[in-house]
């Protein structure tokens, strides 16, 4: 596979997955706690809801921002992948002490930390791919 399509491939898988964050976050923001909650949900709870949905949001227009030029937004992508990682640790850590959350959530856990690990690790692939070969400093015969 030539750098090209594995580069444009990426870009395509980045973009689908960029549709998770954004609708949810958008839905979140809109309807708030009551996007996933169905029973009475308190001024609290949906301004948390909500504040979350903001930043899950933000969190899939940044990374939707790495797409055209993927293979030069490296630090970018980690940082953000990182982010969704932590969420995702701590979506297990409620796994572990409560059970197991609604299919929404599991679908959750396992974009953030299975699909976005393997995205970037794919990521950094290409942009190693890219990257110019550096030219060797020229040696010196001083001394020899």
């Amino acid at each position: 596979m030539t750098p090209a399509l594995e580069r444009r491939l990426l870009q395509i898988a980045a973009a689908v997955a960029c549709l998770v964050p954004l609708g949810a976050g958008s839905a979140g923001v809109v309807r708030g706690a009551a996007f996933v909650f169905r029973g009475a949900v308190t001024p609290d709870l949906d301004s948390h809801f909500r504040y979350l949905s903001g930043i899950f949001l933000g969190v899939g227009v940044a990374f939707a921002s790495c797409v055209p030029a993927i293979e030069q937004r490296g630090a970018r992508f980690r940082l953000l992948g990182a982010f969704v990682v932590a969420g995702g640790l701590a979506r297990l850590l409620s796994l572990a002490t409560l059970g197991a959350p609604s299919a929404g959530h599991r679908f959750g856990l396992a974009m953030e930390l299975g699909v976005v690990p393997l995205l970037l690790l794919w990521q950094a692939r290409v942009a190693s791919a890219y990257r110019t070969p550096m030219t060797p400093a020229p040696v010196s015969t001083v001394g020899r």
